[in-house]
């Protein structure tokens, strides 16, 4: 198969999905969503294994080489964004059938209703996510991020009125943001002449336009990500939209601004990302653990304890900045790598879950779900198995991510993360046990307003189930990152550098 369509295929379908699910009816829309999870499916693993046998796979669109030419490049980092985009995206699909076609809460039902226009919405979001994973040029990121926002702020809004206010302040900050990353961009542009990532690697050097562009695109994405204290969009815009979306967002549209800072700093802008910044750029993770976690134990309903849990679990990916030195170049990035994919989808599944039982008991308020573990016992386990990934429990990838950044931390001598990582892990525990201990009292119950549907469960729990297992899949992980390394990343313990 050429790389064209290796490449080629997760942005495009998607994109052809959205047209016809825009244009369709209900029957067409039911069609196309099972055609495009299968085609997806089928793209991501033929994508890994292209890269797994051949290493990194690169395409010219049009056959125009860059400065003029768009590039697609699937190194072993980029096709692991692809699979998780696809796996929870998959599972988000088939749990929005069942979410929208059961109930109206509030949404307009129906092939004209709000709710319709989730899966058109939801596809360009995708297919504008796999873009991003597989772009090789600042420009051609900034239009992928700007679908990106401007997708989530549209299905944030599905949830009608009430959810307006969040999805405007979310559509500031990722219009504020996207304007500083595409300001970034000009300065690059106006100095060096050339937009593709390795170009600008190749031609950075320490001036005021390179210092001032780094600076605007870096903020611009720790807006996007979340990042303390530019978080405040986060909680209400992730906890008052539609469960389907809240899980996209948390598990998908942070983790695509995080990768775009991932790779400025270390393909573009090595030489102006001392170690004094990389440590400030930990603190900053660090607050984000702590704070975040610190404001969940405080929340009363349940989607804004998983949404403050994404503010603190986006710090951790924040460590990766000043462990990925010395003797942990190799060991940050993997932890990094299986932290992305661990939290993806185990938030999807909480979120899904937390969906799930608001429909049961119409609320989503913590004290009205006692005796959940057993008079909805699907959706709360769902949530119980995604709640232990997060803290850290083996053999859930968040264990592994967080074992390797402790040994990052022994290893580069840095140890004051140490007690971060462990204060974090000690707070996950707290707000997160503190809502299972709900779902298990029996006294002062009362039974669901309506019988849980184990088919709204069944994606979460799968998703769950894949986090918690994800330490299984580390030959996996490691192999197709060592095989088609990314340019400017230390390369792992063993393979090529």
């Amino acid at each position: 198969m050429s790389d064209a369509v290796l490449l080629g295929a997760p942005v495009l379908l998607p994109l052809a999905a959205a047209v016809l699910a825009f244009a369709g009816g209900d029957r067409l829309r039911r069609g196309v969503t099972v055609a495009l999870c299968a085609g997806l499916a089928l793209a991501a693993a033929l994508l890994a294994g292209a890269a797994w046998n051949r290493g990194v796979i690169t395409h010219h669109v049009g056959g125009w080489l860059p400065p003029l030419g768009i590039l697609l490049r699937a190194d072993g980092l980029a096709v692991l964004m692809v699979i998780m985009n696809t796996a929870v995206g998959i599972a988000v699909s088939v749990f929005a059938a069942g979410y929208f076609g059961g109930h109206d809460e509030g949404h307009a039902a129906g092939p004209h209703g709000r709710t319709a226009l989730f899966w058109p919405v939801w596809f360009m979001l995708w297919g504008a996510l796999n873009a991003l994973f597989l772009s090789g040029d600042v420009f051609n990121l900034y239009v992928t991020l700007e679908l990106v926002g401007l997708s989530g702020v549209a299905l944030i809004s599905l949830a009608g009125t009430k959810a307006w206010p969040a999805a405007m302040r979310y559509l500031f900050v990722s219009l504020l943001a996207s304007l500083s990353y595409l300001l970034g961009t000009a300065l690059l542009y106006g100095q060096f002449g050339v937009l593709d990532l390795a170009g600008l690697g190749r031609a950075m050097a320490d001036v005021p336009a390179a210092r001032a562009a780094a600076a605007l695109m870096f903020v611009g994405l720790a807006a996007k990500t979340a990042l303390v204290p530019l978080h405040a969009w986060l909680p209400p815009a992730h906890a008052g939209a539609p469960a389907p979306v809240s899980a996209v967002l948390s598990a998908l549209v942070i983790k695509g601004s995080f990768y775009l800072f991932l790779r400025l700093w270390f393909q573009v802008f090595p030489v102006l990302t001392p170690a004094v910044l990389a440590q400030a750029v930990g603190l900053f993770g660090s607050a984000a653990i702590l704070w975040g976690s610190a404001l969940a134990l405080r929340q009363s309903r349940l989607k804004m304890v998983v949404a403050y849990s994404t503010v603190a679990q986006v710090g951790y990916l924040f460590l990766l900045f000043p462990l990925a030195t010395g003797a942990a170049a190799s060991v940050a990035p993997l932890a990094i790598a299986f932290h992305a994919v661990s939290h993806a989808c185990a938030k999807a599944a909480m979120f899904m879950a937390a969906g799930g039982l608001m429909l049961a008991y119409g609320t989503d308020d913590i004290r009205a779900l006692r005796g959940a573990a057993v008079q909805a016992s699907a959706p709360a386990l769902a949530f119980a198995i995604g709640a232990m990934v997060l803290i850290g429990l083996p053999p859930g990838g968040n264990f592994t991510a967080k074992w390797l950044l402790l040994s990052a931390s022994i290893d580069t001598g840095q140890w004051w993360w140490i007690p971060v990582i462990a204060a974090g892990t000690l707070l996950a525990s707290g707000y997160l046990f503190r809502v299972l201990t709900v779902f298990m009292e029996s006294s002062g119950s009362a039974a669901p307003a309506s019988a849980p549907r184990v088919s709204l469960a069944a994606p979460a729990l799968v998703l769950a189930v894949a986090a918690l297992l994800l330490a299984l899949a580390a030959p996996a992980v490691t192999g197709v990152l060592e095989r088609a390394p990314a340019v400017g990343l230390p390369a792992l313990a063993g393979g090529p550098s």
